[in-house]
């Protein structure tokens, strides 16, 4: 049983974020598809910031919100978790100051996506730029420095393949984001607005599953609950851990970790195995 923990952090900011992008898009499309003030004259479809620049502005502020400080949370937790040995250790200096820069510029990309909603593209078109601008690079930036420290991590901690998927999905999210952030500034520049507001609205969704990333990396902290399952001082962890971790526990190590079953200890044995899985 997973029971309520730390993933569900990235869970809410997720589906809230997800939820947001959709109910901006679909009353766009319910109403008429209008033609806002905000729009250039040969502009069809609409960015994000022209349909939450008007009668939903107060729904973008709240998801940009809720959004960020949910996401903001998953990071603390993570940092919180691997300090208190509920998630792999960082075992060197450099892990945590990778951790810590993320969160820095997490930090920045947060209150880039709350200044872009509150200023919106209407009324302060320039301010706008600036904070989406501070957004997208606040993200990527501290994307980066969390697939630094994950590349880290997998040198010593080399079992887990939490820690490489988890460092794959971000490394994707990072060079898709990239590519479609400079074609985002490209198509701006020569005017295509447009083509534009289509890759807007896809780094936007594409975001939500960077914020689902770390449902993946919290949930392994649901096993190590227990002080006796944690990581020990110095990174060190028991085969009983990295079978836990990793979803690859046998009946015979478990048997070896827990206490003496009576009655279907085999049966149990093999319950405790599967929903050691994750």
């Amino acid at each position: 049983m997973w029971g309520v923990s730390y993933w569900v952090f990235p869970i809410i900011s997720s589906l809230c974020w997800l939820g947001m992008l959709l109910g901006l898009l679909i009353h766009w499309n319910v109403i008429g598809k209008p033609h806002y003030p905000s729009m250039d004259a040969n502009q069809s479809i609409a960015y994000i910031s022209d349909v939450g620049a008007e009668g939903l502005k107060p729904l973008f502020i709240a998801g940009s919100c809720v959004t960020t400080v949910f996401l903001d949370l998953s990071f603390l937790s993570e940092r919180w978790l691997r300090h208190n040995g509920r998630l792999a250790r960082n075992t060197t200096t450099i892990e945590k100051v990778l951790s810590g820069l993320s969160m820095l510029f997490a930090l920045i990309g947060t209150a880039g996506l709350i200044l872009l909603s509150i200023f919106d593209t209407l009324r302060h078109p320039t301010l706008h730029d600036i904070f989406l601008l501070l957004f997208i690079a606040g993200y990527v930036v501290s994307a980066i420095f969390i697939c630094w420290e994950y590349q880290r991590l997998g040198i010593h901690f080399r079992q887990h393949r939490i820690l490489r998927a988890s460092f794959w999905l971000k490394l994707v999210f990072i060079l898709v984001e990239v590519v479609l952030a400079i074609a985002f500034a490209a198509t701006n520049f020569k005017k295509s607005y447009n083509a534009a507001a289509v890759l807007e609205w896809a780094i936007a969704f594409i975001f939500t599953f960077y914020v689902f990333s770390f449902f993946i990396d919290l949930l392994p902290a649901v096993k190590t609950r227990n002080s006796s399952k944690r990581f020990g001082s110095s990174g060190e962890e028991t085969q009983m851990q990295m079978e836990e971790h990793d979803g690859a526990a046998s009946d015979r190590t478990l048997g070896a970790n827990s206490e003496p079953r009576t009655g279907n200890g085999a049966k149990e044995g093999r319950q405790a195995a599967l929903s050691s899985n994750f």
